[in-house]
Parts: C-alpha cells; sequence; structure tokens
C-alpha cells in the first residue's frame, strides 16, 4: 500500500527555509551593489549566486515528498511519513536559511574587497551539502516493496 505522504511538510518547511535564505541574501546584495554604486565601483553580479544558493532546499523538499508518497507504506503510519517530512524538511529550511546569511555575509564581503569568491562558494557549498544528507538519509529511511 502507497502512502498519503507527508502532507507536503517537506516541501513546505524547505520553501520556507529558502524564501527565508533568499531574502536574507538579497537584502545584503542589495546593500552591497547600493555601497558599489555610491562609490561608483563595478557592482558584482556574482552576488546573485549567494542569492539564489538557497533555491535548491525547495528542491530537495519535494524530491523527498515525492519519495514519501511513493513509498510502501504500511496502512495506519500516516504520522511517521508526517513526522519524516516535517523533521526533514524543518531541517533543509534551516539549511537554506544558514545558507542565505552566509550569502548575506559573501556578498558584504566580497563587494567590498572583491577578492575570496572560491572561498566564499565553498562555504555555501558545506551548508547545502547538510540538506543534501538530510533528504538523503531520510530517503534510505523510507520503506521499500
Amino acid at each position: 500500500m502507497t502512502g498519503l505522504g507527508d502532507m507536503n511538510i517537506s516541501l513546505v518547511f524547505a520553501a520556507v527555509g529558502s524564501a527565508l535564505g533568499t531574502g536574507v541574501a538579497g537584502l545584503s546584495a542589495i546593500g552591497a551593489w547600493k555601497k558599489a554604486f555610491v562609490n561608483n565601483k563595478a557592482a558584482p553580479f556574482i552576488l546573485v549566486a549567494f542569492v539564489g544558493a538557497p533555491l535548491s532546499q525547495t528542491i530537495y523538499g519535494m524530491i523527498l515528498r515525492n519519495a514519501i508518497q511513493g513509498a510502501m507504506w504500511e496502512a495506519g503510519t500516516t504520522q511517521w511519513q508526517i513526522l519524516i517530512g516535517g523533521l526533514a524538511g524543518f531541517a533543509m529550511g534551516l539549511s537554506a536559511f544558514m545558507q542565505g546569511k552566509a550569502g548575506a555575509k559573501a556578498s558584504d564581503a566580497l563587494a567590498e574587497t572583491g577578492k575570496g569568491f572560491g572561498n566564499y562558494i565553498m562555504v555555501v557549498g558545506v551548508i547545502e551539502t547538510v540538506a543534501l544528507f538530510v533528504m538523503v538519509f531520510a530517503m534510505t529511511a523510507l520503506p521499500t516493496g
């Protein structure tokens, strides 16, 4: 028997984190561009990479939601589907939010110095890895045929 899924909780929590993360990073990028314009410096377009980085957690939430819906659940296990999806979605959303905060600091630092993009994007990538781990580990815990 297939389950009802997690009622989209994994997707919603991951998307809320993505929205918060992109918002925080976006606000910082706008501030960094403003400083550049005020100082008659070139505004680094690459800051968009920091703003968009938290969006991927929404995709991970959707992938997990689909996996939960497609798993071979026994009857009466809806609460476990919701629990797995909710906790994993919350962790992915928190990863997205923290990724946005790191992206905000990276935007400020890069715009001010013009240096360190590789270092900053590595930090953003490490935070991304947390969401990937959560998604994969939660999917391996799902019941199979």
